[in-house]
């Protein structure tokens, strides 16, 4: 007489598991969804914006932002229209570098390109800033000159990164105050910052942080340096 096979027992892998939790959440997620009252539904609905609000604030505030570039005030080392990626968490763990390229706003320069302050209420009006992405050469107690176009800080010659050459006019020399920050693209040629008059040396407050990433376009993704 002969004895049906009994089928061996499949071991349940770790997708299987993971599939069968799924489910049974999905359907406790669904009953319960069932027994709402229309009120629950849309409070439920209206929550996951504030969440994502939420996250995005928490994220644009204390971790970064996205920035695309302007200009060719940074070329080589930036190229006009890149999108990067500035680390406000870099900062606020830690303090600018000289070397950092940063993103930045000048003093006095609210609304530069005509835009309006946003009125939220009355009383209540949010400025806008126009962004800038420089290089900071130097920091609170440092020694600047610019001499026949070349740079100096403490004394030594700061090499011109991308070789494009230098507006051709001296910086007298300073040393700079415990909240000033020098402010130079790559491009020294085209560039508009520390040098001159009208932006001059930046304040602490007016770093809004550093950029680290390339992100886009996808091909010329790389680290900024």
């Amino acid at each position: 007489m002969q004895t049906e096979k009994q089928p061996i027992p499949q071991k349940e892998n770790i997708f299987s598991r993971y599939w069968a939790w799924h489910k049974k959440r999905k359907a406790i997620a669904k009953e319960k969804e069932k027994n709402m009252t229309t009120a629950q539904k849309i409070w439920s609905w209206a929550v996951l914006p504030l969440y994502a609000l939420l996250i995005a604030l928490v994220v644009h505030l204390f971790l970064g932002e996205l920035v695309r570039v302007d200009g060719t005030s940074m070329t080589n080392t930036l190229q006009d229209r890149e999108v990067v990626w500035c680390s406000k968490l870099s900062y606020l763990i830690g303090q600018p570098q000289r070397n950092d390229i940063v993103i930045c706003h000048y003093p006095g320069r609210l609304n530069e390109r005509g835009s309006n302050p946003i009125h939220l209420s009355a009383g209540l009006t949010l400025n806008t800033y126009t962004i800038f992405v420089k290089r900071l050469v130097a920091l609170p107690g440092d020694t600047v000159e610019i001499t026949d176009g070349h740079l100096y800080v403490n004394g030594e010659l700061v090499e011109d990164p991308e070789k494009m050459g230098s507006v051709p006019r001296d910086y007298a020399k300073r040393t700079l105050g415990e909240d000033e920050y020098f402010m130079i693209g790559d491009n020294r040629l085209t560039s508009h910052d520390s040098r001159s008059s009208d932006v001059g040396p930046i304040s602490r407050s007016e770093i809004m942080g550093k950029v680290t990433y390339v992100l886009f376009p996808w091909q010329s993704h790389r680290t900024a340096q």
